[in-house]
């Protein structure tokens, strides 16, 4: 999931490179989404895993 953020990061420089604001801001609120869900996932599969040692 974290590498489909970095991927619409990407797409939303090179868009606002070229001059696409619309694209570039979609692109970016996507990246952040999915930032933040790979975020909740990570913390719960952490906290999971920490529980079932514990």
């Amino acid at each position: 999931m974290l590498h489909y953020a970095i991927v619409f990061l990407v797409i939303a420089l090179i868009a606002a490179l070229f001059g696409f604001g619309g694209i570039a801001a979609g692109a970016v609120g996507i990246a952040k989404i999915l930032f933040f869900v790979f975020v909740i996932m990570a913390i719960v599969a952490f906290v999971v895993n920490f529980s079932r040692k514990g």
